[in-house]
């Protein structure tokens, strides 16, 4: 599995994203249920609210190389801090529109 991580730009400035490579690493939470090793091709940013840099940023990371694209936890979840993406699922919507059903979307990555 080749990952590209989608982040939120305003969580940035307080977590480094190691948790969701931790998570991918060790296989925990929504990537026990593959075999495959997990390999981050890329990681970046929604580019800021409302979201609108997503989409291309995702076709970015899958021309790089990605096969699966997944949402950090803070982006689907809040975490860390309790406050969940207010246009998550319309970026989440675009995002498997634009990419269609070759690319696999994983949407949180831990609790």
């Amino acid at each position: 599995m080749k990952v590209g991580l989608l982040r939120c730009a305003q969580t940035e400035d307080h977590c480094p994203a190691s948790t969701c490579f931790k998570v991918m690493e060790v296989k925990m939470f929504e990537f026990d249920k593959f075999d495959e090793d997990v390999v981050v091709v890329g990681a970046t940013s929604c580019g800021g609210c409302p979201g609108k840099k997503s989409i291309p940023r995702v076709q970015e990371m899958i021309k790089r190389g990605a096969d699966t694209i997944v949402f950090a936890s803070c982006v689907s979840k809040g975490t860390p801090n309790d406050f969940p993406c207010p246009n998550y699922e319309k970026i989440l919507k675009g995002v498997k529109k634009k990419v269609g059903d070759d690319v696999r979307i994983i949407e949180y990555t831990h609790l």
